[in-house]
């Protein structure tokens, strides 16, 4: 369960993360990530950043290149937000869209065998 200070700055660090993506990094392999969610930890030892991709092809790439700049991303919510710890990041692809329209083909494929 998440508080509501723990969504709060799940909020937070994902408008940071979004901003610090598209403004001061300049790996574009980073820059394609569309960041869906963040989840942290209730001691902000650990935030999981959720992303997806437009194309998913490069899936690969794009994991490799937010492990290259998850310090500085890091460094740089130590400025912006003032806070006591900030937590380790870790990026993980968000396979819910895809899961979605799974789902999605197999209902309009239910409902289409039925009278």
């Amino acid at each position: 369960m998440t508080t509501y200070r723990i969504e709060r700055l799940n909020r937070e660090f994902l408008r940071l993360i979004a901003e610090l993506l598209a403004k001061e990094v300049k790996n574009d392999a980073a820059r394609e990530a569309v960041l869906t969610s963040v989840d942290c930890s209730r001691d902000l030892s650990h935030a999981k950043i959720y992303y997806t991709l437009i194309d998913d092809a490069a899936k690969e790439r794009t994991a490799s290149a937010l492990e290259i700049v998850k310090g500085r991303i890091r460094g740089r919510l130590g400025k912006e937000m003032h806070i006591r710890q900030i937590p380790e990041l870790h990026f993980i692809y968000d396979e819910s869209e895809k899961r979605a329209r799974t789902m999605d083909a197999l209902i309009d494929k239910v409902i289409g065998k039925r009278p």
